[in-house]
């Protein structure tokens, strides 16, 4: 993937991570704008699309909207919609993957270009897309099997759009802004989906965000003349009449396309923000931010089903009785919470693998840190334990990946994570063994982990569950 930010090496993010928690403030106010801005960097991940497609697509929406003259409570919804609208697309990629046979990273941008109402290029294209890299007769299987499973295109849609509507309901968005995201797929004619909606049954900021998205999938790959053409050829089935007139009308405005892609679209993006005020949140908007993002993680995998959540769970437990502070428990709380963001951009043909992954595949899944490093890195209000949330594979004694840091150079917080997810790991269900009795983890933990785990941090974890036999069934208490 194109990472966000630069790549720093681990010296220069560990002086980075000092500096930040020396300066940082124990409370603080920032634009919504910009927190969601750069964590949509994790679902163009997730969605197998480039850095920057859901803020090109916030543009190309928001020129929609001025140009048809919305108010701005109208404006406001649009744009947390279309920054959102791919929260739930974490949701349907296991499934999306054992249909296919295949990366669903590459599925959904490969099936993004074709008209589902034509049944021949439809067919085509799956066939294209289904067991890349597996031999003709498996996939001529998985072709048929998708054939012969009634509404398989409407049930993996209704699984992302429901998702993503309740992910923005629960951060507090109005519900014109939720059903937004629902109905992004229904298509003018009435042959979208979840529900088949047709003409203007479809919430208009659904019919706007839907041009919206598929006018910079086609400007990304063809340019202006290829986004023109194709909402002029789906003019009255998949798009309202009056938003291609709309779009049409910008022909030859080629400053505006040209910054469409530059390098100061997010900045641009920000501008944009509806209102005469910038909508900021607070410490306790981040923690829900944190944790709805950690329900998108979560569900990138049957496997990690409360995996984040239980993660921050422990860790914050560990901070406490460890004696830090408020800020110190905040901060290693949603770093627990977001440590494994990065896990957007591995394939689920590798999450959901019931084996042992090859050397190819392991090289994969050790780049997740990297990635969680480069997306936390990127959002300012998080980058205070972006460096805490990437180290959660590294070991006392350089074993660890992707850095191969030592002792000493992992904190009290980075160890505590490391543990915490060790622990959740080993406890937890995995597509190649059931999960381990607490007991016989921390036995394994002290036993092949010797010298690689924090022993004081292992101690620490087994106390708290001690102290509270059924935590594994607990919700995770709020931070102080």
């Amino acid at each position: 993937m194109d990472s966000p930010v630069k790549v720093l090496t681990a010296d220069q993010k560990r002086a980075a991570q000092e500096l930040s928690q020396k300066t940082s403030a124990p409370s603080a106010r920032v634009a919504l704008s910009e927190v969601l801005a750069a964590l949509s960097y994790a679902l163009d991940l997730t969605e197998g699309q480039p850095i920057g497609h859901t803020i090109r697509t916030c543009l190309v929406g928001m020129r929609i909207a001025e140009d048809m003259g919305l108010s701005e409570d109208q404006r406001s919804a649009l744009y947390y919609a279309l920054l959102l609208k791919d929260a739930g697309c974490s949701s349907n990629a296991a499934k999306m993957s054992a249909l296919f046979g295949a990366d669903d990273r590459e599925v959904k941008p490969f099936m993004k270009f074709v008209d589902w109402h034509k049944r021949l290029p439809l067919a085509v294209q799956t066939l294209l897309a289904v067991g890349r890299g597996r031999t003709i007769a498996e996939r001529l299987g998985f072709f048929t099997g998708i054939a012969r499973t009634a509404n398989v295109t409407r049930d993996l849609i209704a699984i992302r759009c429901e998702r993503g509507a309740e992910i923005v309901r629960r951060l507090g968005f109005p519900e014109a802004s939720a059903e937004a995201v629902r109905n992004l797929d229904e298509h003018w004619n009435g042959m979208g989906h979840p529900d088949g909606l047709r003409g203007e049954e479809i919430p208009l900021l659904s019919r706007i965000a839907n041009i919206s998205q598929t006018i910079e999938a086609f400007f990304r790959t063809g340019g202006e003349s290829a986004a023109r053409e194709v909402v002029r050829s789906r003019k009255g089935t998949w798009f309202d009449p009056q938003l291609v007139k709309i779009v049409q009308g910008w022909k030859g405005d080629r400053e505006w396309w040209v910054k469409l892609t530059g390098p100061d679209a997010e900045a641009l993006v920000m501008k944009e923000e509806p209102g005469t005020e910038q909508r900021v949140v607070d410490e306790a908007g981040l923690d829900m931010i944190a944790m709805a993002f950690s329900e998108i993680i979560d569900a990138k995998s049957p496997y990690t089903y409360r995996h984040s959540a239980n993660v921050a769970a422990f860790a914050l437990s560990m901070a406490k009785q460890y004696g830090m502070g408020p800020v110190a428990q905040r901060r290693i709380h949603r770093a627990g919470l977001l440590h494994d963001i990065g896990k957007l951009g591995i394939s689920n043909t590798i999450l959901d693998k019931p084996g042992r992954l090859d050397h190819a595949e392991r090289q994969a899944v050790e780049l997740h840190p990297v990635y969680t490093s480069d997306i936390l890195s990127h959002v300012p209000a998080f980058s205070d334990f972006a460096w805490t949330a990437a180290i959660h594979h590294e070991k006392l004694d350089g074993s660890g990946y992707p850095w191969k840091l030592t002792g000493g150079q992992l904190d009290d917080s980075a160890r505590i994570l490391c543990v915490a997810d060790v622990c959740e790991a080993l406890t937890a269900d995995r597509p190649y063994r059931a999960g381990m009795k607490p007991d016989a983890a921390f036995a394994l933990m002290r036993r092949e982990f010797a010298g690689k785990l924090c022993s004081t941090a292992v101690d620490s974890l087994e106390s708290c569950f001690k102290a509270e036999p059924d935590w594994l069934a607990l919700r995770p208490e709020e931070p102080a």
